[in-house]
């Protein structure tokens, strides 16, 4: 509870300051936001030539960063990544947003799916951080890139841990703010933050309800006042954490142990430092418990400096 109030407090005092820069001066972080929603252009409008823009332009966007990311990056999927919505048949019931692996055989690319039940579920400033998370760098060449390496049991390639996989894909919505992808963006910076925000407060009520034995009630009242999402939606998380303890908290855990790993190379390797080649060794060993991928970083760093 007192790592994630910690973040909470620091996203949230950058998130006034970008509040302030734009002129939304007064209130609360939920309350600021609402004002923001408000604001001419931050949805798109509600008739049938905007959903397949949504498609369109979610697309346009992974293709971005596949192009601005790339010196991060040693290799990149040999399976390419397409933007679809997700079928209307499951829309009430899908998440809003995920990723589909390629096929292993190549004939399928990855799929970032995209649910338009309700478009004003949808804020244009928070779709760049959502192509990354969902689409490049984040699962897409984590799960592609997984799937090419040799040599390893098919189980390797193939199985998921929670917070390798989402800390990768939180890491790399920090990734696009380190290279400047905000710099002159401060809407599409607040969208990163509110998403980062949302996962720092799942560390907080998932430890409170399973840990500190905080009531149903309790843990919604908290997500309410510090994200300002609807009660519904709201609901809807906490009865998921209440019955599966610990995936919420993964997220923002994995991405600080990833971002630790980083910085643990950066102090010891000093100018030898490489973040290609560091995000190659997180990359291409497959999806691994924390405390292995720490032994595999902590491997690499000793070769580098052994050799």
């Amino acid at each position: 509870v007192q790592v994630g109030q910690g973040v909470l407090k620091k996203i949230r005092d950058e998130m006034f300051g970008l509040f302030d820069s734009i002129g939304i001066t007064e209130g609360s972080i939920a309350e600021r936001f609402a004002e923001l929603d408000l604001m001419p252009d931050m949805f798109y409008p509600d008739i049938e030539e905007s959903y397949q823009q949504i498609v369109d332009d979610y697309a346009e966007m992974v293709d971005f960063l596949l192009e601005k990311t790339k010196s991060l990056f040693r290799r990149v999927p040999k399976a390419g990544i397409e933007v679809h919505r997700v079928p209307e048949y499951s829309e009430a019931t899908a998440p809003f947003a995920y990723y589909s692996m390629p096929s292993l055989d190549g004939e399928r690319p990855g799929i970032f799916y995209i649910n338009l039940r309700d478009i004003n579920e949808i804020p244009k400033y928070g779709m760049m951080t959502l192509s990354a998370h969902e689409g490049v760098p984040g699962h897409h060449f984590q799960i592609a890139l997984q799937q090419e390496i040799e040599d390893v049991p098919t189980i390797r390639r193939i199985l998921p841990f929670n917070a390798y996989a989402e800390g990768w894909a939180l890491y790399t919505e920090w990734l696009l703010s380190e290279i400047g992808i905000y710099e002159n963006d401060p809407f599409g910076d607040l969208g990163r933050l509110q998403a980062e925000m949302f996962r720092a407060v799942r560390l907080v009520v998932d430890t409170g309800i399973h840990r500190m034995r905080w009531t149903r009630e309790e843990a919604i009242e908290y997500m309410i006042v510090n994200t300002g999402m609807p009660r519904g939606d709201v609901v809807s998380e906490i009865e998921r954490y209440i019955v599966w303890p610990g995936q919420a908290l993964g997220y923002k855990l994995g991405m600080m142990h990833i971002q630790g790993l980083r910085s643990k190379a950066e102090a010891e390797l000093g100018d030898a430092f490489d973040v290609a080649e560091f995000h190659d060794v997180i990359l291409m060993n497959g999806s691994m418990p924390m405390g292995i991928l720490t032994g595999i970083v902590q491997d690499y760093i000793d070769g580098k400096k052994g050799g």
